[in-house]
């Protein structure tokens, strides 16, 4: 009974495609990539949620300018339902929401795992045609719960070039290809890729080495989806509850842009086959 339960699937009604976006470590940008992408495709004219299931480290209210925005909250048949925030067109829930700034939470992996669940299953989220999942760094209770619980219909690994991080990323990548959870990997996004001076836009450093989102893409017989450059103004604007689309870098909106289509081009092939 305990294993018919712990993988009994959340009824996501009205949610056609859910995809995380996860990574082996921290640091590698795996929140920017999926709150520019919740954007971009809602920009697209696609019905858009975001879910921030960092539990222990919640980033999305401060990425989105709503640090002191509270969900609304009813009850319903003695269950209190959550409605999630909305901004740029997107559906967004966060943990972070309701904690003070400065409290932190001490909970155990179950805990914070049921935290998560409770996220996805008491939340009003009507008619969504994209559902972004921000994944905490790494391979824990968090993701093994939502993985188990929920019908996903891909995930996209975050990774830097360099070695390091190559081998964090592989983590989270075999996580998906387990034979007993085998989530589809729709494909891999390089970020910080290489550093491009304002005033020499024809010059590309290579800060953190040079081909390892393709390595890994390989790897795992899936696509490198984009590369995105390394953007001081990218890193600037999330700290000010900004987005790359309200910045003046048109490389940085120009690899957001791609990734959207590439993510609707895997989900479409995958619907297709």
């Amino acid at each position: 009974m305990e294993k018919n339960n712990l993988f009994e699937k959340i009824p996501m009604t009205g949610v056609k495609n859910i995809i995380v976006v996860a990574s082996g470590k921290g640091g590698v940008g795996k929140s920017t990539v999926a709150a520019n992408l919740a954007i971009a495709l809602a920009r697209n004219g696609l019905k858009t949620a975001l879910v921030d299931a960092d539990i222990f480290g919640p980033s999305i209210p401060v990425m989105f300018g709503l640090e002191e925005v509270r969900p609304r909250v009813e009850s319903s048949n003695g269950k209190d339902v959550m409605f999630p925030v909305e901004k740029f067109g997107i559906k967004i829930i966060s943990i972070g929401f309701f904690l003070d700034r400065k409290q932190s939470l001490i909970w155990r992996g179950p805990m914070a795992a049921n935290a998560v669940k409770q996220l996805f299953e008491d939340t009003q989220w009507g008619e969504v045609d994209y559902m972004i999942v921000d994944f905490p760094p790494g391979t824990s209770d968090i993701q093994l719960t939502t993985v188990q619980k929920l019908n996903l219909s891909g995930a996209i690994i975050v990774t830097t070039p360099q070695e390091i991080a190559l081998n964090d990323a592989r983590k989270a990548s075999s996580m998906f290809t387990n034979p007993d959870l085998r989530v589809p990997i729709l494909g891999v996004v390089e970020n910080m890729s290489w550093f491009t001076p304002a005033k020499h836009p024809e010059e590309h450093y290579y800060l953190f080495g040079r081909g390892g989102g393709m390595k890994l893409a390989n790897e795992y017989e899936t696509r490198l989806l984009c590369q995105i450059p390394l953007v001081m103004e990218v890193g600037e604007a999330a700290e000010a509850g900004r987005n790359v689309f309200q910045q003046t870098d048109k490389v940085a909106v120009e690899a957001f842009e791609k990734l959207a289509g590439q993510v609707i081009e895997a989900i479409e092939t995958r619907i297709s086959n």
